[in-house]
């Protein structure tokens, strides 16, 4: 079941991408507390992914903020130390990268994907989400192979 707006999100490991490397937190007590613009790619390093989804939340970053969001989370069914490359990569020091390595949370949530026509196995769709203290208050599914709503303009519009 694909979860919903007012639904509380799943406590699942997550793994996240540090400089001192992974960092196991539990999505129900990272989440708490405090309103997260949250964004799921299919995987990082791929063309969208990179070329357009995670700089558009680099780019929108302090306005995100200026609206009221504590932190920016970017999440993948990629392991953490992917996540950090990704991150590093992309000069992305605004988003915080928690890895779903085994994709329980792109499970727990009920937006996974198959990828394996494209040699990538199960991964979590690309979505958005406003979260606030561990409740989902908005909810961007993108249709397959769209991007539009999961982007940071949409959410900033949402804000």
């Amino acid at each position: 079941m694909t979860i919903s707006v007012g639904d509380k999100l799943p406590d699942v490991t997550l793994v996240k991408a540090t400089e001192s490397g992974p960092e196991q937190v539990q999505s129900g007590e990272y989440f708490k507390g405090k309103t997260v613009a949250l964004f799921s790619v299919p995987g990082a390093f791929t063309p969208t992914c990179s070329a357009r989804h995670l700089p558009g939340y680099v780019e929108k970053a302090e306005e995100l903020k200026s609206k009221g969001v504590d932190e920016i989370v970017a999440t993948a069914v990629n392991d953490a130390f992917v996540m950090g490359a990704w991150k590093a990569a992309n000069n992305a020091d605004p988003v915080t990268m928690l890895a779903d390595g085994n994709g329980d949370f792109a499970e727990a949530v009920g937006l996974t994907m198959d990828g394996s026509g494209f040699g990538m196995g199960k991964r979590g769709q690309r979505y958005s989400m406003i979260v606030e203290d561990g409740v989902v208050k908005e909810l961007n599914v993108e249709a397959p192979g769209d991007f539009s709503v999961s982007s940071a303009e949409h959410m900033l519009g949402q804000l």
